[in-house]
């Protein structure tokens, strides 16, 4: 299978095509093998969590010819493959664009994934995706409510009022945070509503001209650390009676806490944590999928996935095929069969996945 991308930007290509394509270009400029697969991973801003493991995820599974750690079978994906990581405007994007073919696949939230393929929230107007299927969960990402600190805010009620950046829409950031919002019965119209990008809206708060932004994402995200290291801002929790609704009416989304000292001088901070998720377009190939599901998980590439990002250590094949909110691709199923690592079939409720006892 050979499919041609159109307008890959440069940050989107990532290591692995760059490095595919410098094997790949005899000197007539041709590529030197028949057989070449590109398989795109829509991840998020290059700001966030999602781009640096999607292209830490490309960089495994690609398999070019003349890469030396390929030459040990399953380490790389099927042969002639070419993974690459492509900046996108986030969770809900990413599943648009993976349902209708325009990417093969994507990362994206558990909690948006559930609302896609059910047709509801932000997919109420646009229908079922039903062309949705998953690779691997792989790691908890926490919603982080980021105060300045000049404005006085305690809680969830006190973003009455207040200048708020809620996430670019169409980002998964942007759909948790109007459902923190309708828990706590806060309509949008009862603060100032923005959509920024976790990166603009920190700056502007750094500025003076923001008080709050939502930000989800695997704890310690990075602008979030130098905004509080700084002491122009803190976390407010999402917890009690709100968090309790919020809940019921998200079953994706757990009760989950913001350790003490993730964030220099800050306390534990009760959040609520959902799952990214390894998504594809349910028409890719069994094999190709089977390949790149038995890469990531090879344990050659531990030590490769843990130095990638913090956030990249929970990605275990024990958690990985747990409480999904949409099916397996049948490449996945049939390598979490072999491996036994599909749960019992009475699974309990999606819950937090665990952290390890420090972080660095």
């Amino acid at each position: 299978m050979e499919r041609r991308i159109a307008g890959l930007s440069v940050a989107g290509m990532g290591g692995a095509l760059a490095l595919a394509l410098l094997f790949a270009v005899g000197l007539g400029g041709e590529p030197s093998w028949a057989q070449r697969t590109f398989f795109i991973i829509a991840t998020g801003p290059t700001s966030g969590t999602y781009f640096p493991i999607g292209e830490a995820i490309a960089g495994l599974v690609s398999h070019p010819p003349g890469l030396h750690r390929c030459e040990t079978p399953g380490v790389c994906g099927p042969e002639g493959l070419i993974a690459s990581a492509q900046t996108s405007e986030g969770a809900v994007a990413n599943v648009m664009d993976v349902n209708a073919h325009r990417v093969n696949s994507g990362l994206a939230q558990a909690d948006v994934v559930a609302e896609a393929v059910a047709g509801k929230g932000a997919f109420a107007k646009r229908g079922k995706q039903s062309h949705i299927a998953v690779i691997a969960a792989l790691f908890p990402e926490e919603m982080h409510l980021v105060v300045a600190r000049s404005a006085k805010i305690k809680s969830v009620e006190g973003l009455r009022g207040k200048r708020v950046s809620l996430g670019v829409s169409g980002s998964g950031t942007a759909v948790t945070a109007r459902a923190v919002l309708a828990a706590y019965r806060i309509p949008v119209r009862r603060i100032k509503a923005l959509e920024l990008s976790s990166d603009v809206a920190a700056e502007a708060l750094e500025k003076g001209k923001l008080d709050a932004f939502f930000s989800m994402g695997g704890a310690p995200v990075g602008l979030v650390r130098d905004l509080i290291a700084s002491g122009k801002a803190e976390l407010v929790p999402i917890d009690g009676a709100g968090r309790k609704r919020l809940l019921e009416r998200q079953p994706a989304l757990s009760a989950d806490a913001i350790a003490a000292g993730t964030y220099a001088g800050q306390g534990a901070v009760q959040t609520v944590s959902v799952r990214a998720l390894w998504i594809v377009n349910n028409t890719e190939p069994a094999d190709l999928v089977y390949g790149v599901t038995k890469a990531l998980f090879n344990p050659d590439n531990r030590a490769l996935l843990d130095q990638s990002h913090p956030e990249a250590r929970l990605i275990r094949i024990d958690t990985a095929a747990q409480a999904l909110p949409a099916p397996l691709h049948p490449g996945a199923l049939r390598f979490y069969r072999e491996t036994g690592a599909l749960p019992k079939p009475a699974a309990p409720a999606l819950s937090p996945m665990k952290r390890p006892a420090q972080r660095t």
